[in-house]
């Protein structure tokens, strides 16, 4: 089954004291790769958020923005610290005696100082909050894969489309390898009746052209170039992560394209595989796209 890569999802989630929005997106990747940027209370359940998200995505890098809203999620605490303020209020009411210094220490003079009296903020624990992230996880994962499976069926469309290109093409190069060789046989008896004034060595002839025909000979690769084309195409159809084999497929497409290009020394053969590799290349591309 041809899936993308790329995707993206959404999901909310809420309570009378939350609200959870999670979002999901995915790229391209070698390998599966997930980040996660979520409050720091929800630290503790990233694994399960990872557990839940690998169900549906076996290959890309995901990226993953949790939000929460609601007052229960942070709590708010005055922190006085008493021996400090102790401290100060002794010094200054040392420093008025000493020097005759004149006034009074107010309570604002207290609070004002940043070191002496702060308000706290941390983060709750809370199951509550907990359960609407990895409900909102959820949603946002199956929305993506969604987007990843409709993705994915425009991607076989277009694979198909350009497979059959190439087998056109191979198709050509089968019905005009034998076609190099004749013309090979009728070049060489030209020169050699041009050298020989006429006279010919028909076994020295028949010699050069098996040797030219072993050489030339491009059934193997071609051979080859079908069966490869045809465990893609089944491949296709897979029920798993098929990236990376299709990646392969393609790359073994291309050798079998090269060693034809250099072993038919033939111009129509040559252009013929120009127009494969670039279609193999089209092909390329669209595969480093797929699950």
């Amino acid at each position: 089954m041809v899936i993308s890569m790329t995707g993206f999802g959404r999901g909310k989630a809420e309570s009378n004291s939350f609200s959870v929005i999670v979002e999901v997106k995915s790229v391209n990747h070698r390998f599966s790769e997930m980040n996660i940027r979520m409050p720091r209370q929800l630290l503790k359940i990233e694994d399960k958020m990872k557990k839940k998200l690998g169900q549906h995505i076996r290959r890309g890098r995901v990226e993953v923005y949790v939000s929460v809203e609601g007052a229960g999620s942070i709590t708010r605490k005055l922190h006085i610290d008493w021996n400090l303020i102790e401290e100060y209020f002794q010094f200054m009411k040392q420093a008025g005696d000493t020097y005759g210094i004149t006034g009074t220490i107010t309570l604002h003079d207290l609070i004002s100082r940043p070191d002496l009296l702060h308000i706290e903020e941390s983060e709750a624990d809370n199951e509550e909050l907990e359960d609407l992230v990895l409900k909102a996880t959820e949603e946002a994962v199956v929305l993506l894969k969604q987007m990843r499976i409709a993705e994915g069926e425009e991607l076989k469309k277009d694979l198909i489309s350009i497979i059959s290109q190439v087998e056109t093409h191979i198709f050509e190069l089968q019905k005009y390898a034998p076609v190099v060789v004749q013309l090979y046989k009728e070049r060489l008896t030209k020169r050699m009746q041009e050298f020989v004034n006429g006279q010919i060595d028909e076994t020295r002839i028949l010699t050069e052209v098996a040797v030219f025909s072993e050489k030339a000979d491009i059934n193997e690769e071609i051979t080859r170039l079908n069966s490869h084309i045809q465990q893609f195409v089944q491949t296709l159809n897979h029920h798993e992560p098929i990236g990376r084999k299709l990646d392969f497929l393609v790359q073994e497409m291309n050798r079998e394209t090269n060693t034809i290009g250099s072993k038919a020394n033939d111009s129509t053969i040559a252009l013929i595989v120009v127009e494969i590799k670039s279609l193999l290349e089209k092909l390329k591309e669209q595969v480093q796209n797929i699950e």
